[in-house]
């Protein structure tokens, strides 16, 4: 995720992040403004209802209405410790734009899932920011999905990760490391984070918006991706039944192995994998990254992927290549495995090519500034 700054003090804090440690300033993402605000409380403290305290900016900018709004944090930072996201004082939510999404939790008084609740609405709240940085939640007007965060019952089927009819449904065991390490090895996947499965399942989501609702787009699609009117329950247990294809069989046209069981997951697999692109191109460029490959004097600055003129494909895409082999170089100097284990084969870039047009072609049709959510 990339980096903010306090607004107060100028120090460095992260997404996260619920105080500055350098000057002590209570912080909160604001969505509307999509950065972090030091706070200070608006009229006095009542230590009895935490969650109804009202808050104002330390150093107000020109971005926020006067007179100066105010907020509250996300109820479930009072209730649970589990957001940073700010409230508009007018909303009569008591959720944040992200937690509200949430329909169905675990038992959170069970604290294994009280743990990896939060853990989930942390992946959330990222994917909810890329996204908005996409143009593509309520900020926008933008349908959102909704999600279920769900656990196995005893004498009850196991929970399946999956999208349906526009709601994102995810088994809260893929919070635990082990289990989420055990499952990516019985099905033979490089890669699996809760980021990565919010980020597929929302591509599901998309799908229907971005190309099922537009006739020109959907034809594209199935020149590029497939008809996906072929049956899916057969393809998918075609697929789990002889197992993955080998590279020779699958990578010239696809990012991952199961990205070729079906259309829909080709796509869902090339979304997901474009906002990996956006994402980790955002936060290096947050930090000034600029990489110069061994053997080779020009060094390849990295910018934000949201601002013009490097917000083109091939832009991205000559930053992308030199930032992962110095990504992978980091994680093995560190025993550790390749964070980015994939390689990208030009049929693969054309299909995140078409995503990344989409995405371009869907801002351009939106007013200049993001609808005021708090009006």
């Amino acid at each position: 995720m990339r980096a903010f700054n306090c607004d107060h003090c100028g120090h460095l804090v992260f997404f996260d992040s619920v105080h500055c440690v350098h000057c002590g300033s209570k912080l909160a993402f604001v969505p509307e403004l999509l950065r972090m605000v030091a706070l200070r409380p608006a009229r006095p403290m009542d230590a009895a209802a935490p969650a109804l305290q009202h808050w104002q900016a330390l150093a107000p900018t020109a971005d926020m209405a006067a007179p100066a709004r105010c907020w509250r944090m996300c109820a479930n930072q009072a209730l649970h410790q589990a957001c940073n996201f700010s409230v508009h004082e007018d909303d009569p939510q008591a959720l944040c734009l992200a937690c509200r999404q949430t329909r169905w939790l675990p038992d959170l008084q069970d604290s294994a899932h009280l743990r990896r609740w939060r853990l989930m609405e942390d992946a959330k709240r990222q994917l909810f920011y890329t996204l908005a940085r996409l143009r593509l939640t309520v900020l926008d007007g933008v349908p959102s999905p909704a999600y279920e965060f769900l656990a196995d019952q005893p004498g009850q089927p196991p929970v399946i990760t999956g999208h349906s009819h526009g709601t994102i449904v995810l088994n809260v065991a893929e919070a635990d490391e082990d289990e989420r390490t055990r499952r990516r090895l019985a099905l033979h996947e490089p890669y699996r984070t809760l980021e990565g499965h919010l980020r597929h399942e929302s591509g599901h989501f998309f799908w229907e918006l971005l190309v099922r609702a537009n006739a020109q787009v959907l034809e594209r699609f199935r020149q590029l991706f497939g008809d996906e009117r072929q049956d899916y329950a057969q393809a998918l247990e075609r697929h789990y039944v002889q197992g993955p294809a080998g590279p020779a069989d699958w990578h010239s046209q696809h990012v991952s192995a199961y990205a070729s069981a079906h259309p829909w997951e080709d796509w869902a697999e090339t979304w997901a994998h474009y906002l990996h692109l956006v994402d980790l191109l955002e936060t290096a460029a947050s930090f000034g990254t600029s990489v110069t490959i061994p053997g080779q004097a020009q060094p390849q600055a990295v910018h934000d992927p949201f601002t013009p003129p490097w917000d083109q494909f091939d832009a991205m895409l000559q930053a992308w290549v030199p930032l992962t082999l110095l990504l992978n170089s980091l994680n093995r100097s560190l025993g550790q495995q390749d964070a980015y284990p994939f390689a990208l084969s030009s049929g693969a870039m054309t299909k995140l090519r078409f995503v990344h047009e989409l995405l371009a072609a869907h801002r351009r049709a939106l007013p200049a500034q993001p609808v005021d959510v708090s009006a």
